[in-house]
């Protein structure tokens, strides 16, 4: 059953068609799926008052029903080091169309994966898992499963991908922690059953994924027309 919380995104959401990330996280997060620290900040005060309080390096996202995809438009500024930095970040991207604030999160390390799901027409919804990043569509490495998944299906569609060795740790690299990624993924797959009457999909790109944890990096749900 959809919380309240949940319903009150849902509908805050139909005249854009899309769920703006601060949204998409505060969603997230209220079905207990890892998310980042982070602010919505509408003013640069704001802003730093977040930073100074978590520490540096912060990430600085435009937040704005214009913009989809972030990156195509400068929308993103990553490793902020100091409040002076975050302070020209937010001035820039103040700039953008349609803005709305700026999304102020702290810095997650890890391996860059994809998840997501699609609400087909005929199956419903199924879930992806996939090596993500920005090259995600040069590579194509995904794997797909029907909602909702056990922890058994999401270590299978880990050993289909066909970077596969990389998660289980490649060339002393630390392997990623299947066990979180599996309570991740299961999780966000008994979610997306929920949210089956609501959203067309759902892209999560980056899923940051590193020995100790995963998290939530972007997020982004696409709702039906």
């Amino acid at each position: 059953m959809l919380t309240n919380k949940t319903e009150e995104i849902l509908r805050k959401s139909e005249e854009t068609g899309w769920v703006l990330e601060p949204d998409a996280k505060t969603l997230f997060a209220e079905w207990g799926l890892p998310v980042p620290r982070f602010r919505w900040a509408v003013s640069a005060e704001e802003a730093v008052n977040f930073g100074n309080e978590t520490g540096y390096p912060v990430v600085a996202k435009i937040v704005s029903p214009r913009i989809i995809h972030k990156s195509d438009v400068g929308g993103v500024v990553t490793d902020i080091q100091s409040e002076g930095e975050l302070r020209r970040a937010y001035e820039r991207l103040a700039t953008l169309n349609g803005f709305a604030g700026v999304l102020i999160e702290e810095s997650v390390e890890g391996m860059e994966l994809i998840a997501g799901a699609k609400n087909d027409a005929q199956f419903g919804p199924v879930v992806l898992l996939g090596m993500g990043g920005t090259a995600v569509e040069i590579y194509n490495d995904v794997s797909l499963r029907l909602a909702p998944l056990s922890e058994s299906d999401v270590r299978d569609m880990a050993r289909c991908l066909r970077a596969s060795k990389v998660l289980e740790g490649y060339r002393g690299k630390p392997p990623v922690n299947m066990g979180e990624l599996s309570k991740l993924l299961v999780s966000f797959s008994n979610l997306v059953m929920e949210l089956e009457p609501y959203f067309e999909s759902i892209d999560i790109n980056p899923l940051m994924c590193s020995s100790e944890r995963c998290v939530i990096a972007d997020a982004r749900i696409i709702l039906k027309q």
